[in-house]
């Protein structure tokens, strides 16, 4: 894009311009508002929430308000449970007491659950790994020397970003057994990739914050409400409040140069009306290929590399039966193509008996383009399998969610392709999942990413900002 200049009013010292609406253009737009910026947060789509949303569903079981897939956080996950808290949204994605996660072996037809108690650091899983019966007495030993081992790396080291995961896991004395039973089971949901295709650092990111932090980090959280109502209602009404103008559904064009300082975003509202709007400072909180095309000239010194970031597919298959199946709120499965099955029931609106469950599967390429139909033959038998009540229940409705582009794919190398909120260009910052949070795709990535374009273009501006709103946020942020 040629960056020519665009007649328009002084932006120095202005308002700010987000671009996207998801997580972190949301996070992004709280954060600049409540240090008294003027903010314009323009979406593409209808509704806010990016990736993390809803749609209504006409059912045999009624009507449905369906989520787009199935999304948990971590406690440890400061900076996600700091934007519920802002937008008054953390009574409805409550956190488990302690963790407690159900896993049930399909092969053997055995359960057994991974948990924490309240001892300290390591400690607190000791109890929990003696327990846990899908590993042999040996196998449990050996993944507690491997977490002590990986207690020690550093993430930051950029050396771990080329090793994988999986072939660590091997060094450190790990069985194909305990991969599968206990870090793809984590790693996988968290991941998105098998330990073999994961980033060393990235996987010891996650499994130093989440399990080996604080006794009580990798206690789990969800939405007990549809997801729209969090992050499209309730983040709505606070950027409302908050005194964000929101453009939705609106789109980018382009950003240019403006003639006395700052930029020009140029905003397509229909097919024929374009507004100019004025900005001292433009968060692209968008993903990776359109901020590659929006992007300025010189804002990144290689700016190809965000079109080398592979994506990976997440598939979700939701499945309503007549009376319930799953005891609790959600359960792993090992031995089976199913990963994590969670109860959605109430949060869906499913009316008369019966179950609604959705069935998350990560790690999805092989199957995310196949047909329903081959989909619900190969998965209804694995369900009945996992739970004995599913047998001759009457299934009243099954249905597919898929999310080609769910996440970056954390394989070995990414971080080099990761850029940070600064770009090369005053007054640019990006924002995502998908920029050097030093977090894998999550919710959690997002918001942090949000939080440092923030207070970047807050530091540009001259403008004073909360140092510490969400520990851990400070990111890193060379181009």
């Amino acid at each position: 894009m040629t960056a020519r200049a665009i007649p328009g009013p002084s932006t120095a010292g202005g308002g700010v311009v987000v671009v996207g609406g998801g997580l972190a253009g949301a996070a992004a737009a709280l954060r600049l508002a409540d240090a008294g910026v003027r903010v314009t947060l323009v979406e593409a789509r209808p509704r806010l929430g990016g990736l993390v949303f809803s749609f209504e569903r006409r059912s045999p079981a009624g009507e449905l308000t369906v989520d787009n897939g199935q999304h948990v956080y971590l406690r440890c996950c400061s900076a996600y449970r700091w934007l519920l808290q802002r937008i008054g949204a953390s009574g409805l994605a409550p956190i488990q007491p302690r963790l407690d996660v159900p896993v049930l072996d399909a092969a053997r037809g055995r359960m057994s659950h991974l948990r924490r108690t309240a001892l300290p650091v390591p400690l607190h899983l000791a109890p929990g790994l003696a327990r846990y019966r899908h590993l042999t007495f040996a196998e449990r030993i050996a993944a507690g020397r491997a977490a002590l081992a990986l207690r020690r790396l550093d993430p930051a080291d950029p050396t771990l970003d080329e090793v994988d995961f999986g072939s660590w896991l091997r060094r450190a004395g790990q069985s194909p057994r305990a991969v599968e039973a206990l870090w793809d089971l984590v790693g996988v949901a968290t991941l998105n990739a098998p330990a073999p295709r994961a980033s060393l650092a990235l996987a010891a990111m996650v499994f130093r914050t989440g399990l080996l932090s604080t006794p009580d980090a990798a206690d789990i959280g969800w939405a007990r409400v549809p997801l729209g109502e969090i992050h499209h209602t309730r983040t709505r009404a606070a950027l409302d409040r908050a005194g964000v103008r929101t453009l939705l559904p609106a789109r980018v064009r382009e950003i240019v140069p403006g003639e006395r300082g700052g930029w020009v975003v140029a905003v397509e509202r229909g097919r024929t009306l374009t507004e100019h709007v004025a900005a001292g400072a433009v968060v692209l909180a968008v993903p990776p290929r359109p901020a590659h095309d929006l992007l300025p000239p010189g804002a990144l010194s290689a700016p190809e590399r965000l079109l080398r970031l592979d994506t990976e597919p997440i598939l979700n298959l939701h499945v309503i039966y007549d009376r319930p199946v799953l005891r609790g709120p959600f359960l792993a499965a090992l031995g089976s193509p199913v990963q994590w099955v969670f109860d959605r029931t109430e949060p869906s609106g499913t009316r008369g008996p019966g179950q609604y469950l959705a069935v998350s599967q990560s790690v999805a390429a092989g199957e995310i383009d196949e047909p329903v139909a081959t989909l619900r033959r190969r998965y209804l038998p694995e369900l009945e399998r996992l739970f004995p009540a599913a047998r001759g229940a009457r299934v009243r409705d099954f249905f597919v969610t898929r999310e080609r582009t769910a996440t970056f794919a954390p394989i070995p190398g990414v971080a080099r392709l990761r850029p940070g909120a600064r770009t090369g260009v005053p007054g640019v910052y990006l924002a995502g999942a998908w920029t050097d949070t030093g977090w894998p795709a999550t919710m959690e990535s997002a918001v942090r990413s949000g939080a440092t374009a923030a207070r970047e273009a807050l530091i540009a501006l001259g403008r004073p900002y909360d140092k510490d709103p969400m520990p851990g946020t400070e990111g890193r942020t060379v181009a």
